[in-house]
């Protein structure tokens, strides 16, 4: 982009029903609750959207007000560069790095993976997510998503084994990863590892609590554990490679696009394996995030999935293949 003065910066908080709700250790939602930021430049309008997460002490309202507090910087000629100093890692920039990407690309006439220089992402499956619940109710749920080709279990401490075996023998034939939500504890995590390594499970992700998963690195780990709420940005990577074979990357969590593809690059050369994770949220959170998809050996972008509705223009699922945004979406 030539000029980015005169730059005009909008945010607002949008809502998304969830279909029935969505269940976790930390508890259970019924709507998706996004913040847009919106940025506009000679009749164009870039646009990016994130999810406010309160484990990390966001709230919509805040992210928002973050947004708009920089109306004066993007009126200023902020760069997408300058941005990764000005605003510190977290939902709110991904929105505002999300949406001057989308900008700079609409104004350069090309897509976002060609200004960018990585390679043009394509279909990959995505991860298809089960709620918490009894192990009955997770294999009812499961029986219904059989047919997908990768599931991704949300567990959450006491009876997790028996919720794990009555998933794999709702869904015999797919590949299960499972995602722990910080919910275990030193006492429990090699009985629960071994119960999901009788189960076939490929990945288990965040098994203990941020801060407290010093036994992952004491342990012979059975299958492979990858850090989500452990890790966000590149900052946080080397200190982890003895306690995680994969990284959770998640641009609400890196602050934008920007600093996650530089996070990939990062945690390959430090032999981790990368997952492209999500919010729950609509394609226009999933659109970015899919210029990781090429580095990436686990894909979960499902949050449309999840919803009742999407937005406009929404990403094309066939089934459990997501496919790369068109620019009328994003980028």
């Amino acid at each position: 982009m030539t000029s980015m003065k005169f730059v005009t910066l909008a945010a607002r908080i949008e809502r998304f029903p969830i279909a029935g709700s969505f269940t976790i250790s930390r508890g259970a939602k019924t709507e998706a609750v996004t913040v847009v930021a919106e940025v506009s430049h000679d009749r164009l309008t870039g646009h990016g959207e994130c999810v406010p997460y309160p484990r990390y002490g966001e709230t919509p309202e805040a992210t928002l007000g973050a947004i708009q507090a920089m109306q004066q910087a993007v009126a200023g000629g902020l760069t997408r560069q300058a941005l990764q100093a000005a605003m510190p890692p977290g939902a709110a920039r991904n929105a505002l790095d999300c949406a001057l990407i989308d900008l700079e690309a609409k104004s350069a006439g090309l897509r976002a993976w060609n200004l960018l220089g990585r390679p043009e992402p394509g279909e990959r499956t995505t991860a298809y997510t089960i709620s918490l619940g009894t192990p009955e109710a997770m294999a009812a749920a499961t029986a219904k998503a059989a047919h997908r080709p990768l599931l991704k279990i949300k567990l959450g401490g006491d009876g997790d084994p028996e919720r794990i075996a009555a998933v794999r023998k709702a869904a015999p034939k797919s590949e299960l990863i499972v995602d722990a939500n910080e919910a275990w504890t030193e006492a429990n995590l090699q009985h629960n590892l071994a119960a999901c390594a009788a189960a076939g499970v490929t990945l288990v992700e965040q098994p203990l609590p941020s801060g407290k998963d010093e036994a992952l690195a004491r342990i012979k780990r059975p299958l492979a554990v990858c850090a989500d709420e452990s890790v966000h940005d590149r900052s946080s990577l080397a200190p982890l490679r003895d306690r995680y074979d994969a990284v959770n990357i998640k641009l609400d969590k890196t602050g934008g696009l920007t600093e996650a593809l530089a996070m990939a690059d990062a945690a390959q050369a430090l032999g981790f394996e990368i997952m492209i994770g999500c919010m729950v949220a609509t394609s226009l959170s999933m659109a970015p995030a899919m210029l990781v998809t090429p580095q990436a050996r686990f894909v979960d972008l499902d949050g449309p999935l999840l919803l009742a509705r999407d937005r406009d223009h929404g990403l094309r699922y066939d089934g459990s293949l997501v496919y790369p945004p068109d620019a009328s979406l994003w980028g």
